[in-house]
C-alpha cells in the first residue's frame, strides 16, 4: 500500500531528525526544529554535521517538494514528529491538544467570527499546533496571528511549523503573564496552562490574583487574554471541567460577569482524557463592548465521541442553529 502524504513527510522528518540528533547530541525535539529549518531553506544549515551525513540529509530534503503538500498535511506530519519527541522527553505541561479538539475550535472560530480579516492570538502557543489548526480552518479569510511561549524549544518548533505552512505568525518568547506588547486581537484561542503561577509579585497586578498563596495561572491567562482582545472579540479556551468549582471561582465568575458574555460551554467527550479528573471543556466568551449583547441563552452541550460521525454532525447542526438565532 502506498504511504499517505502525511506518512511520507513524517518519514522524512523522523529520519533526518534522528541523523541530526546523533550528530549534535541534542534532544529529538531540538533536532526536529533544526531539520524543519533545513527543509524550509532547502539546505543543511548546521556546520557541525559531517560531510557524509550532510549529503544524506540533502538527498532526503530534495526528495520532498513542500508545495506538493497541503498545509494540513504538513501540520499533521510535523505534529506526529513532535508527539514522538514528547514521548521521549515527557513534561506534563507539554501535552498537545488533541487534533479533533483543535479542528472543532477552528470550526467554532469560523462560525462565530464573521469578519473577512481576523487577528488571532494564542497566549500559550507551545509548538503552534493548535494555532495552525485554527488558521487552516479559516477558509477565505485574511489571517494575522501571534503566539506567546516561555519555553525556547517549543517556540522554535512553533516558528518552524509556521514557516513550513507559510503562516504569518508573530512569535514572542516570553512569560505571557508579564507585560505583553502586541496589538489587540479579534480572537484568542488557548489550551490554558493549568496550575499555580510562581511569581506572586507579578500576580498581584491582576484582579484574579489569589487572596493568599500562589494564584492560578489559568485564571491569570483568562484575564491577560481579555486585556489583549478588542471589545466584542471572541475567546475560545480549553478549560478544566472544575474551573468554576475551585475556591477562587467566585472571583472568576465576578470578573467574567463584568468583562464578558459567556457564549457557551461545550463539554468534551470523556474518551479523550485519561480520567474524569483530567476532563476538559471549551469555554466561549465574547468581550463586552458597546453594542455587544449577551446571547438569549448560553450554548451548553455535551459533545459525543468525535469518532461518532452522526452524533457529531447532529451537535454541529445544533451549534449552527444556535449561532443563527443569536447573531
Amino acid at each position: 500500500m502506498k504511504p499517505s502524504p502525511v506518512e511520507r513527510l513524517f518519514t522524512v522528518f523522523n529520519e533526518t531528525t534522528t541523523i541530526i540528533q546523533d550528530e549534535l547530541s541534542c534532544s529529538y525535539l531540538e533536532a526536529l526544529a533544526e531539520t524543519g529549518e533545513n527543509l524550509f531553506h532547502g539546505t543543511v544549515l548546521q556546520d557541525e554535521i559531517s560531510e557524509l551525513n550532510a549529503k544524506r540529509l540533502k538527498k532526503s530534503y530534495e526528495a520532498i517538494k513542500l508545495d506538493a503538500f497541503s498545509k494540513e498535511e504538513i501540520r499533521k506530519a510535523f505534529q506526529l514528529a513532535i508527539l514522538k519527541g514528547m514521548k521521549e522527553n515527557v513534561q506534563p505541561h507539554h501535552q498537545m491538544t488533541p487534533d479533533s479538539v483543535g479542528m472543532l475550535i477552528g470550526y467554532l472560530v469560523l462560525k462565530f467570527v464573521g469578519k473577512p480579516a481576523v487577528r488571532i492570538l494564542d497566549p500559550a502557543v507551545g509548538t503552534g499546533n493548535l494555532l495552525a489548526t485554527v488558521i487552516n480552518h479559516q477558509v477565505q479569510k485574511q489571517i494575522e496571528a501571534a503566539g506567546l511561549e516561555i519555553d525556547d524549544v517549543l517556540i522554535k518548533l512553533a516558528y518552524v511549523n509556521a514557516n513550513l505552512q507559510e503562516h504569518s505568525i508573530q512569535l514572542f518568547n516570553q512569560d505571557s503573564l508579564q507585560q505583553v506588547f502586541i496589538e489587540p486581537v479579534d480572537v484568542v484561542v488557548s489550551d490554558l496552562p493549568v496550575g499555580y503561577y510562581p511569581d506572586d509579585i507579578r500576580a498581584a497586578d491582576y484582579e484574579l490574583a489569589a487572596s493568599e498563596g500562589h494564584s492560578y495561572s489559568h485564571h491569570l491567562f483568562i484575564e491577560q487574554s481579555m486585556k489583549l482582545t478588542k471589545p466584542g472579540g471572541y475567546l475560545f479556551f480549553i478549560i478544566p471541567n472544575g474551573l468554576f468549582e475551585s475556591p477562587e471561582a467566585p472571583k472568576l465568575r465576578e470578573f467574567l460577569k463584568k468583562n464578558a458574555h459567556i457564549q457557551g460551554i461545550l463539554q468534551l467527550p470523556l474518551s479523550l482524557f485519561k480520567s474524569s479528573q483530567a476532563a476538559k471543556s471549551i469555554l466561549i466568551l465574547q468581550k463586552a463592548g458597546e453594542g455587544v449583547k449577551p446571547p438569549k441563552q448560553a450554548l451548553l452541550a455535551e459533545l459525543p465521541s468525535l469518532s461518532n460521525q452522526a452524533g457529531t454532525e447532529k451537535i454541529l447542526s445544533q451549534i449552527n442553529g444556535w449561532i443563527a438565532d443569536n447573531k
